[in-house]
C-alpha cells in the first residue's frame, strides 16, 4: 500500500511539473529557472547528506545518482543564466 501511494504520487508530480513547465512562457522560462537554482542546491545538500549517511548500498547508489543529477541541473542553470545575463550586457 505505502508502495502504490509513493507511485501515485510521483505521477502525480511528474504530471503537474510537465503541466507547469509547458505554461510558462519563454520570456520568463530563463528567469525562473536561475531562481530555481536555490531550489537545486538544496537538493544537492540532502543528496550529499544521504549519500554520506551510509544506511544500505541501494540508498547510497540512489543518494550518488541525485548528487549527479542535481550538480547537473545546478551547473547548467548557472550557465543558462550567466549566458541570459550576457544578452543584456553592453558590447566592448
Amino acid at each position: 500500500m505505502t508502495f502504490l501511494l509513493a507511485l501515485t504520487l510521483f505521477v502525480l508530480a511528474v504530471f503537474l511539473g510537465v503541466e507547469l513547465i509547458a505554461k510558462v512562457p519563454p520570456t520568463l522560462h530563463t528567469p525562473l529557472m536561475s531562481g530555481s537554482n536555490a531550489i537545486s542546491g538544496i537538493t544537492l545538500i540532502g543528496a550529499v547528506t544521504s549519500a554520506g549517511a551510509g544506511h544500505s548500498t541501494l540508498t547510497t547508489v540512489l543518494a550518488f545518482g541525485a548528487v549527479v543529477l542535481a550538480t547537473i541541473n545546478v551547473v547548467g542553470g548557472f550557465l543558462v543564466t550567466h549566458r541570459m545575463l550576457e544578452m543584456f550586457s553592453r558590447k566592448r
